[in-house]
């Protein structure tokens, strides 16, 4: 089994995830990989869709190998920012394992915040973000490699008052989803393999979205369903 596109991918997502209809949803999505799985997962659920921007923690001499993540801090009933705090969560393991020293993960961490804040800017437009309290937040990206990026999502949706926090991936690890699933209430997660090294083997296009294609599919709606926008930015 592999999955064509990240459309694809959401569209299969949507049917293990018809019960969260009537749970008042806000779809979440991680960019910029889970934009599209968001998108189609959203359309299907009639929920509005936002995102949450999240940055890797990445390993100094293996960037895509991550050794925690940051997240956005937590929004006021409005939607506007309620400070100026980010979540952390590292991976133990990971820094224990390649003997990370801790200077270079507060130098790696300093890069991905001021990162994290272009991103949110850009992505969002001066829009505001949708207000979580009282309602239930579900956090969407293409796929989960080790967890850290996922956890530390649930915890920034949860700190804006989310009165749930769902985890909804298309493929992931065994061990990465009972990692993440300690910070999330339900865990949705169609394709478990064992024997995949990364995300991107569980699609046949993985091609990374640029800042502009991201835009554009939040922006315009299109035709979730389809995969296909108005215009198509690569």
């Amino acid at each position: 089994m592999r999955y064509a596109t990240r459309e694809e991918a959401g569209r299969r997502l949507a049917r293990s995830a018809g019960h969260l209809r009537d749970a008042d949803p806000v779809v979440l999505a991680l960019p910029r990989g889970g934009i599209p799985v968001a998108r189609e997962l959203a359309a299907a659920l009639d929920a509005p869709l936002d995102v949450l921007v999240v940055r890797k923690l990445g390993v100094p001499w293996h960037p895509e190998l991550a050794m925690g993540a940051i997240a956005e801090g937590p929004t006021t009933e409005s939607g506007e920012s309620a400070g100026e705090g980010v979540f952390r969560v590292l991976n133990e393991d990971v820094i224990r394992r390649g003997r990370i020293a801790p200077e270079s993960v507060d130098n790696i961490e300093r890069r991905e915040l001021a990162e994290l804040a272009r991103r949110a800017d850009f992505l969002r437009a001066g829009r505001a973000r949708i207000p979580l309290a009282g309602r239930t937040a579900v956090i969407v990206d293409d796929g989960v490699a080790t967890g850290a990026t996922a956890a530390v999502a649930c915890l920034a949706a949860r700190a804006s008052g989310a009165s749930r926090v769902i985890l909804a991936v298309p493929v992931a690890s065994p061990e990465a989803l009972r990692r993440v699933g300690r910070a999330a209430d339900e865990v949705i997660c169609p394709w478990t393999p064992v024997d995949t090294d990364s995300v991107g083997a569980a699609y046949k296009d993985f091609h990374q979205l640029g800042d502009n294609e991201a835009v554009h599919l939040l922006r315009d709606p299109g035709t979730p369903g389809t995969g296909k926008t108005d215009e198509t930015v690569r």
